[in-house]
């Protein structure tokens, strides 16, 4: 349930400004409607200017001095950006990249979140940080961290590579079962020991689909185990709900790194012409922890902008239909990044409240307006909750992870899946985006698209939903792939295709071939890597007229299952009497 207000917020930086700035801002925050401040996230050399000297008494001061004037705080850790003392000399502590680049000194996340004194210093602060303001009737929530693996993504640094090596002996156990998983005679990649296998370096051409995959969900597992570790600490001297600001852009696991934390939130800065991305967050963001209300924790006033790069400002109007938009999805709380425009540093020009020299920006007359809006609706809001959605659109960063790996034409599951949600957007229908974990009782549609890997325990309980009447709707591009991202041997989609009553004869891109598609009284070109399927224990609705497969059934771009049968490939099926349909 909600609590008993709904946020308006951004994010503040008062480390960064004079007394008499703080003062001015608390008043023009009060004006503009803000009640909610996140601080903190990048203030660790404020905090402990050198090691082991922590002092805390400003960002106490500042919650207080904000509480007092009925502005709430969201406190952080400010652990994304580790200072010059903990770095500087000490490259074995930095991030490596995957062309074994040592990252230095400068802009955040440099620091590998896997090193053992980096965890060590985080804890010690993250735990003074607690003790210090976890009590304080001010703050209502934390955030850990900032936007995990925004500007990098898998580490290969000695410290990584080691615990790559637990990792697998963990997982398989046995360096045979690896080599068994992985194929790994092919090209004489096979292992005697786990501490031979490779980061998924430079190489001269391409790596084992298997090690490129499994090491990206080691790097989404790693991250969010030290999320655990922070909120396990703050957990001891806090009671305020804890998370985290991520995206589906980040290259994390964001069903495995809310699993243990209170509340989600995202950010988004999806420009007005691709209102698409900002709702489909929406629609995710609220089933990552169901039954607790989502924040928004960054989105811009007007614009989002670097040293070298600036976004289409919104239109006038457009920020208060993004706020009363996410507050009936189910959003606890809409903020900005960031109340006062920064004066020095990468993000400059970027968007804000206010300017650095104190003035409204293009975007205040757009935050009086949510303000407004936000006065307006709260009662209703707060006094309901979202509507049980009948249709369903799985969604998987570990999918992300395999698209990642084996794109085809530079394929990605974000741009995949938010295309296919503006359909279902566009038709007016109420939906909900699911991470691959979530419950199915209530849904009549499910939507599988884009899921190379597809695990028997998903597939149970899709098989339970359409038992129960459901239809179930799966592909493009799912099912293709083990778990150990290679090919089945027994059938091309692997246990989907034997429930499905079908047999698939080829795979292969269908762009340029000529493929047309045929069916409900419709032609369409056909593309994406399709599979061509013979009807076994299905009935044909649809099949190819042209290319290199005529006469035969595909399956390129869309597919369902009703009743007693499921399917993994783009086709679709309906129970009808003793069979199935496809096309």
């Amino acid at each position: 349930m909600r609590s008993k207000t709904l946020f308006h917020g951004a994010a503040y930086y008062p480390e960064l400004w004079d007394e008499q700035t703080i003062e001015q801002d608390i008043r023009l925050m009060k004006e503009a409607g803000i009640n909610v401040a996140r601080i903190g996230e990048f203030a660790w050399v404020n905090m402990e200017p050198e090691e082991g000297k922590i002092d805390l008494g400003f960002f106490v001061d500042i919650i207080n001095k904000l509480h007092d004037n009925g502005i709430d705080s969201v406190m952080c850790t400010p652990t994304p950006t580790p200072p010059i003392w903990l770095t500087h000399g000490h490259p074995e502590r930095m991030y490596v990249d995957e062309h074994g680049t040592i990252m230095g000194h400068g802009s955040r996340q440099h620091v590998c979140t896997n090193n053992a004194y980096f965890r060590e210093r985080a804890a010690i602060l993250t735990k003074h940080l607690a003790q210090a303001v976890g009590a304080l009737p001010g703050v209502i929530g934390w955030q850990l961290d900032n936007e995990f693996k925004a500007h990098v993504a898998e580490c290969m640094c000695a410290t990584c590579r080691s615990l790559w090596h637990q990792w697998l002996e963990q997982r398989y156990g046995d360096i045979d079962k690896l080599n068994a998983a992985w194929g790994t005679q092919i090209w004489s990649e096979y292992y005697h020991r786990f501490d031979q296998v490779p980061q998924p370096g430079p190489a001269p051409f391409l790596h084992n689909s298997s090690l490129k995959t499994m090491y990206q969900l080691f790097s989404m597992e790693k991250i969010a185990e030290f999320a655990d570790e922070q909120a396990a600490i703050i957990r001891r001297y806090s009671e305020a709900p804890i998370t985290h600001n991520s995206s589906i852009a980040f290259h994390v696991d964001n069903e495995r790194l809310f699993r243990h934390l209170d509340f989600a939130s995202f950010d988004t800065y999806a420009s007005s012409d691709n209102f698409p991305a900002y709702l489909v967050n929406c629609d995710l963001w609220r089933n990552f922890k169901q039954g607790r209300p989502f924040w928004i924790m960054e989105t811009s006033t007007s614009f989002s902008a670097s040293l070298e790069s600036y976004a289409k400002p919104h239109p006038n109007g457009y920020l208060k239909a993004e706020a009363v938009a996410a507050y009936a999805l189910g959003a606890e709380a809409f903020c900005y990044w960031l109340w006062r425009q920064q004066w020095a540093g990468c993000e400059q020009p970027h968007g804000s409240v206010i300017s650095a020299w104190g003035k409204p920006t293009v975007g205040y007359a757009g935050v009086l307006e949510v303000e407004r809006a936000r006065k307006e609706i709260e009662a209703h809001l707060l006094a309901a909750r979202p509507a049980q959605a009948e249709v369903a659109l799985t969604y998987s960063d570990r999918a992300k992870a395999f698209l990642k790996t084996e794109p085809h034409r530079k394929l990605n599951h974000r741009g995949l899946t938010t295309s296919f949600y503006e359909r279902i957007l566009h038709m007016g229908i109420h939906r909900d985006v699911i991470p691959e974990g979530a419950e199915l009782d209530g849904y009549k549609l499910l939507f599988t698209p884009f899921l190379p890997y597809v695990s028997a325990d998903y597939i149970k309980r899709a098989e339970a939903f359409v038992e129960n009447g459901g239809i179930w709707i799966v592909g493009p591009l799912t099912g293709g792939r083990t778990e150990h991202h290679t090919i089945h041997t027994d059938a091309a989609l692997g246990a989907l295709e034997h429930l499905a009553g079908v047999e698939t004869l080829f795979t292969y891109p269908m762009d340029g071939t000529g493929a047309i598609g045929r069916a409900f009284g419709l032609s369409a070109p056909l593309g994406l890597w399709s599979a061509v399927f013979e009807p076994k224990d299905a009935a044909a609705i649809g099949l190819l007229e042209e290319g290199l497969s005529p006469g035969k059934r595909s399956s390129p771009n869309a597919s369902g299952v009703r009743g007693k049968s499921s399917c993994s490939a783009p086709c679709r099926w309906e129970k009808t009497g003793t069979g199935c349909c496809k096309s």
